[in-house]
């Protein structure tokens, strides 16, 4: 495993080269990932405008500075995304914000399709869903992952699920709604909780 990580690590690449890659993957007409159709540019499009969006509006609470702060260890966080994903859209931005505000935080980022080994070491609940974070001390040693949703949005999806069996595109935009209208402070809340067990 540890080699495995070391290989992800050194495919690693920063917040701002992954927004950059997907914007020029966009220029060309694509997404991210083996699969190229035009749902999954679609989504990569909207999915970009997002991330810019977030990217200026989003801010860290106190409480999350707080935790931050009190890291007293180096750590990497490796995050499996895709420009395609949704959900990544949604956190990768506070992700990376809360990476910046402490200076004991290295983010890396590498694409899940090209990552499946590492992935299938991850799972959620048995698949390969993303943004999946797996927080690393200086060893790689695992201190904790984290990973799809925010732990409100990941009850709405397995309510959801349980009541209709699936989800639709009508749940995807309650959950989008839910996302614009929580600012990321319930995905910080989980991070606080994980940084100070």
């Amino acid at each position: 495993m540890k080699a495995l990580i070391e290989k992800s690590l050194a495919d690693g690449i920063s917040y701002q080269a992954y927004r950059e890659l997907v914007s020029k993957l966009l220029s060309e007409g694509k997404s991210t990932g083996p699969n190229q159709t035009e749902a999954l540019t679609h989504y990569s499009m909207l999915n970009n405008k997002r991330m810019d969006r977030l990217d200026k509006k989003i801010t860290i609470s106190e409480s999350t500075k707080t935790a931050l702060s009190k890291l007293n260890q180096k750590q990497t966080w490796l995050v499996l995304t895709e420009g395609w994903c949704g959900d990544a859209a949604q956190n990768l931005p506070i992700i990376h914000k809360m990476a910046e505000a402490s200076n004991q935080i290295d983010l890396k980022l590498v694409l899940r399709d090209e990552h499946l080994e590492l992935m299938d070491m991850f799972l959620t609940n048995g698949g390969r869903a993303i943004p999946k974070l797996i927080a690393l001390d200086e060893n790689l040693e695992v201190l904790f992952t984290w990973g799809a949703r925010p732990s409100i949005a990941t009850k709405m999806v397995a309510d959801y699920k349980a009541a209709h069996g699936k989800l639709d595109d009508a749940f995807k935009k309650d959950l989008q709604v839910w996302y614009n209208k929580n600012k990321g402070l319930n995905l910080q809340e989980d991070f606080v909780k994980l940084l100070n067990p």
